[in-house]
Parts: C-alpha cells; sequence; structure tokens
C-alpha cells in the first residue's frame, strides 16, 4: 500500500519530533539520523505498512536503532 506523499512527510516529521524529544537530541540530529535509518527505507518502500504504525511506535523503533549504533 502506498501514502499520500504530503501526508507521509507530515508522519515525518511527527516522528523526528518525538524521536529527537525521547532522546534528547536537537530535530536537525534527529532528521539526520532518520534519513539514513532502516525505519525510514521501511516506510519510504511501504514494507509491511510501516507507515500505517503509531508515531509513537516508530520514534520507539528509531530509538532501538539508534541505540544499536552507540559504543
Amino acid at each position: 500500500m502506498t501514502a499520500n506523499p504530503i501526508l507521509l512527510q507530515k508522519k515525518y516529521a511527527r516522528i523526528v519530533d518525538l524521536f529527537a524529544k525521547r532522546i534528547n537530541i536537537s530535530v536537525d540530529a534527529a532528521l539526520a539520523f532518520f534519513y539514513h535509518s532502516e525505519v525510514y527505507q521501511l516506510m519510504r518502500e511501504g514494507v509491511s505498512d510501516m507507515h500505517c504504525m503509531s508515531d509513537g511506535y516508530l520514534a520507539e523503533e528509531l530509538e532501538l536503532e539508534y541505540k544499536k549504533i552507540l559504543p
């Protein structure tokens, strides 16, 4: 299933903002991480309807992915 591109961009913005607040980083840093994340790739490709998941769930997935790269 494909999502409306405008609605998808708004969802990205909400997720990035929530992710930044959850791990206490700047929105710019969160956005940079998001666009290189597996979560973004899955959402963009419409895999498993990731774009239908809640903002909180997707922000949590980003947080888990972020913690994997920490030393």
